[in-house]
């Protein structure tokens, strides 16, 4: 009863349920996402990648190394040099500069060699975590790989997060649930360490989602993060 004296009516299952999802995709939708587009982000190395080093004018420091762990990879004469979450180029350029004060010309080739797809999937699937796909991967072939869809998974609401251009998050909602139907739905092919997020029917969870998956798991283990504006970055 209210001060009017007026008697408030039950709220409705389904009220509830809408009231829930809006409480909690607000989070969600304010983060500051950048516009999706097919860009093709640079290879960036990842612990556990091999990586073909190249002296030309010392081939007797030619090495295959492994990315670290801790990031780093370790060549001869100069100390471990942090490659994880660095391009090619990038990591050409540090250690062409760890070697010139060794070598008159210091030039570096680096070549990764072939790795696989690492991707994130979360949310609603049977084992969420990080997968390493082969060959051609897509959205689809991801949820399965993780266990498929739980019972209670939103299954043409799934999540598609990746970096874009500048280092932000670019994000778009798939229907997956077509692709088990109809072979010719849009599976959205997969990149490296692209996030597949599958939500609960009914609730989006997005708060939960952007304090589990991003804030704890993808700066640490994938060894980016997204830029996701002063509001989430302070959750």
């Amino acid at each position: 009863m209210d001060l009017l004296g007026r008697i408030d009516e039950p709220e409705s299952r389904e009220a509830r349920r809408d009231r829930e999802a809006r409480d909690d995709g607000a989070g969600f939708n304010d983060i500051p996402y950048a516009t999706w587009s097919d860009y093709e982000p640079p290879y960036r190395f990842y612990p556990g990648d091999e990586i073909e080093v190249a002296l030309p004018s010392a081939p007797e420091l030619n090495k295959t190394v492994t990315v670290q762990p801790d990031g780093r990879i370790s060549l001869p004469l100069i100390p471990a040099v942090m490659a994880a979450d660095r391009t090619v180029s990038e990591l050409q350029g540090s250690l062409s500069q760890a070697y010139a004060s060794l070598l008159l010309r210091p030039a570096v080739d680096v070549t990764p060699k072939a790795a696989p797809l690492k991707v994130f999937v979360g949310g609603e699937v049977g084992n969420p975590g990080i997968f390493d796909m082969a060959g051609d991967a897509d959205a689809l072939r991801a949820v399965i790989q993780a266990g498929d869809f739980k019972v209670t998974a939103a299954r043409d609401e799934v999540i598609i997060l990746r970096r874009g251009p500048d280092g932000r998050g670019m994000m778009r909602k798939v229907k997956l649930g077509k692709g088990l139907r109809n072979p010719n739905a849009d599976l959205v092919p997969l990149r490296r360490f692209d996030i597949v997020y599958v939500p609960r029917s009914g609730v989006a969870n997005a708060a939960l989602f952007v304090q589990q998956y991003f804030r704890d798991l993808s700066p640490i283990q994938f060894g980016f993060s997204y830029a996701l504006g002063a509001q989430a970055a302070g959750q």
